[in-house]
């Protein structure tokens, strides 16, 4: 079975593990030069701890896991309004089961875990649903199945069922991330703060020399270039030039050659597979920062669609979505359970375990 996966984050690099572990001819195509290792801390939870195990990385991943002290809430003038040293809110309690890692540090591994041919700065620019598919960089060729893993503004979505607005639901905020020296002298602590209508985080790691931050704002949908970075540093600028020590993270984000931007929204849609043609991850289901649970949709989708082509690709995209179908809607609910913040952490907990593998 020769398949051609687009996107070598997350998903697609499970998808691919699997596939090639059981002989399949699985090339990866991925528009940036080199494997994206940046982001935030991400969550492992519930039935995609069971991914991870079947991959036979669950140890390497363990190891990398964060390991953050606690976290606090600063006013606009640094003064403390809590602090909590048993759970965060990006990863839940300290000492529970979940694994929270670094994105790049997953990515990194998982890539390392997959047999696969990989292709760098190049994309898909046409394709059919009977498997033929031309590159940007000029090169052509057919697969039995084409897979789009490449994420919130995916690329085999508009080809194969058609323009992005069709399928984006807005949540109404907009995130960015970052990196940079750890100028607040940040010790495995979460800094968290707000103002009005925008608010951010800041923490730092395993390597206490780095911090990452997040700045984000609440807004109607807002037309921008998602490939202009310079107009979306503008717009975390004016956006939210007021919140705690604003001058020196809006610098230092201008300065970042790593930073990302995108609205907090979910991509919902009737059916995530046509012809030889199929979704897995944020580009058939994103649920949103908000739900706690993007990554461990995307590893659960692949193991699943995995399974599925590898027990015959006739049919393979019905049988995906009927066992995918109740776990995305379950976690997509939880981005609407705590409008404006993220789901409370017993909710995510069940959501992540909606669903058995093996």
């Amino acid at each position: 079975m020769k398949i051609l996966v687009s996107g070598s984050g997350v998903a697609g690099a499970v998808l691919a593990h699997f596939l090639g572990r059981a002989g399949a001819d699985v090339t990866v195509v991925e528009r940036a030069p080199g494997l994206r290792t940046g982001g935030q801390p991400i969550d492992i939870r519930g039935a995609a701890l069971t991914v991870v195990e079947s991959m036979g990385v669950l140890e390497e991943v363990r190891g990398l896991r964060t390991t953050p002290r606690g976290m606090s809430m600063v006013d606009r003038d640094g003064n403390e309004l809590m602090r909590d040293t048993e759970a965060t809110i990006s990863g839940g309690r300290i000492d529970g089961p979940d694994i929270e890692i670094m994105r790049g540090d997953l990515v990194s591994v998982l890539a390392t875990a997959s047999p696969a041919r990989r292709v760098y700065g190049d994309s898909i620019a046409t394709l059919t649903e009977d498997g033929e598919v031309t590159f940007e960089g000029g090169g052509r060729d057919r697969y039995d199945y084409i897979i789009g893993a490449d994420g919130l503004h995916s690329r085999v979505r508009a080809l194969a069922f058609g323009p992005e607005p069709r399928y984006i639901h807005h949540l109404g905020q907009y995130i960015s991330v970052f990196t940079t020296d750890n100028f607040l002298g940040l010790d495995h602590w979460q800094t968290w703060f707000n103002e009005g209508d925008a608010g951010g985080v800041a923490f730092s790691d395993r390597d206490r020399a780095k911090m990452i931050v997040n700045l984000g704002f609440e807004s109607a949908p807002i037309a921008y270039d998602h490939r202009d970075v310079e107009q979306q540093k503008r717009l975390i600028e004016e956006r939210c030039g007021r919140l705690w020590e604003a001058p020196r993270l809006i610098e230092a984000m201008w300065k970042a050659d790593d930073f990302s931007f995108g609205p907090i929204a979910q991509v919902r849609m009737d059916r995530w597979s046509t012809g030889r043609v199929a979704l897995v991850g944020d580009a058939g289901y994103c649920a949103s920062p908000l739900s706690g649970q993007g990554t461990s949709l995307a590893m659960v989708g692949a193991y699943v669609l995995a399974e599925e082509l590898l027990a015959g690709p006739e049919g393979a995209g019905e049988r995906y979505e009927r066992r995918m179908r109740p776990f995305v809607a379950a976690n997509q609910a939880l981005a609407t359970e705590n409008p404006g913040g993220p789901a409370p952490m017993e909710s995510v907990q069940r959501a992540a375990n909606a669903i058995s593998l093996g």
